[in-house]
């Protein structure tokens, strides 16, 4: 969000960021408009206020001499008081449609940005080819993860809803050893680990950019008005909302994690095979406040930690620097990690990692003061997936995959999954399994191998 102040003073700058981003810079406009309209307001109002003041001073002067009133200023002052109220009124509606206005305007994006209009200008920065060889002719991941009874969207289907899922035995298993093994690694490298509320209010998601314009993707929770969070990023960064930091607090450096929560409104928005986009799932949150001055040193920092967990885990990805019709409406900068998913043959999008530079600091009222005698100003924000299940899942299930059938365990969290080489299939259990011959009394599949210790 912008101030209105610097909506005057860039103008132009604000216009060029909206053609880049491919809308109607005519919006910067109709701000403009109104601020004019309630600056106008303003001031008849206070020239009318003045006017009431002199007309009661008036007044007051004729009761103490006691001289009759004057019935022409006794006639105006009430009309005055009325047209005052209605300026006031008016001032308000105008404020508020400002605000809703200013809370809509996107970021502008940095000039390092590549123009474009879609995914498809976007720029491969980095590419990483995996150590181990690739899986010979490897399968979907829910192909796999439907042979071995470790995925299952149909129980989550009916439990919640379409977009859901469940996780059995050895996959649940390796998605938690996966958050640890994130969780210890970013901790490792100078990260302060939060624990947050997954519920946040109404000034929370306003203040990181969520709302107004993203509310019907977001889960609101009656009566409450409580939201469910859709990042992590939501509840760390308003930790310090309506703060001042100092500037030795600077960079500040957090990691979380949480569930995290996706409307995407429409039927459109989720795959109806697999668990590439989900409504429910657990992400790795790294969330940094910095001085203006070192944001994009940190972008980078982030962007690196971010690849480390793909690096570690050994898994193929790139990295792409978005254009501006592709950037997200808070982002002055962002990459996309992607990782490759060969039984799906595509790139899947498992990190995002974005400078928001002042947008949301002004939003949420976070400020910093550079020194104990300066003002406080706006200090910058950015995040980083590091990195969001379930697509790393998606992405071990199907680059994992051996020439017998079987998944590997990938050599970096196989100590969080007691030295485990291998995924052990899952028992399919009740009649219904029965009747499609998976139960184990009629299924002819041969048992799963035995754990293996590397």
């Amino acid at each position: 969000m912008y101030p209105i102040s610097y909506v005057r003073e860039s103008a132009d700058t604000l216009r060029a960021g909206l053609v880049a981003r491919g809308r109607d810079p005519s919006a910067v406009d109709r701000i403009l408009s109104l601020d004019r309209e309630r600056r106008a307001a303003g001031d008849e109002a206070n020239r009318l206020r003045a006017e009431r003041n002199r007309a009661t001073e008036r007044l007051a002067e004729a009761a103490k001499s006691s001289t009759p009133p004057d019935d022409a200023d006794r006639a105006r002052l009430g009309e005055l008081r009325d047209r005052i109220r209605e300026l006031e009124s008016t001032g308000s509606a105008l404020d508020g449609e400002i605000r809703e206005r200013l809370l809509l305007l996107p970021q502008t994006p940095h000039s390092s940005v590549p123009h474009g209009t879609g995914a498809a200008d976007n720029i491969e920065v980095a590419r990483f080819e995996a150590k181990r060889p690739a899986p010979n002719a490897p399968r979907p991941h829910f192909e796999v993860g439907h042979e071995l009874n470790l995925l299952d969207e149909e129980r989550g289907a009916k439990v919640a809803g379409e977009g859901f899922f469940v996780l059995w035995g050895d996959l649940a298993r390796l998605e938690h050893a996966l958050i640890r093994f994130m969780r210890e690694l970013h901790r490792s490298r100078g990260y302060v680990e939060v624990s947050p509320p997954i519920l946040v209010n109404s000034e929370s998601m306003v203040g990181t950019g969520q709302l107004p314009k993203f509310a019907d993707d977001s889960y609101q929770v009656s009566p409450d008005g409580l939201w469910l969070v859709p990042t992590a990023e939501v509840p760390v960064t308003n930790l310090f909302r309506d703060e001042v930091l100092l500037a030795d607090d600077l960079p500040l450096r957090l990691v979380a994690y949480t569930p995290c929560f996706r409307r995407e409104a429409g039927s459109h928005g989720v795959e109806t095979r697999g668990i590439a986009r989900v409504h429910q799932f657990d992400k790795v949150e790294l969330v940094q406040f910095t001085t203006p001055e070192s944001s994009y040193d940190a972008l980078e920092e982030l962007r690196t930690e971010a690849e480390e967990v793909l690096r570690r885990l050994d898994l193929p990805f790139r990295t792409m620097d978005l254009c501006t019709g592709d950037l997200g409406e808070k982002a002055a900068k962002c990459y996309d990690l992607e990782l490759w998913a060969p039984g799906s043959q595509r790139w899947l999008e498992v990190s995002s990692v974005s400078n928001f530079e002042a947008y949301q600091a002004v939003r949420a009222n976070i400020r910093w003061r550079r020194h104990q005698s300066a003002k406080p100003g706006p200090l910058h924000t950015l995040n980083a997936s590091g990195v969001a299940l379930p697509r790393l899942v998606i992405a071990i299930l199907e680059n994992y995959q051996t020439a017998d059938g079987r998944v590997e365990v990938p050599p970096a969290v196989r100590d969080e999954m007691g030295g485990q080489k291998f995924l052990e299939p899952n028992p399919f259990v009740g009649e219904k399994e029965l009747g499609r011959g998976r139960h184990s009394r009629r299924s002819s599949r041969t048992p799963g191998p035995a754990t293996e210790k590397p």
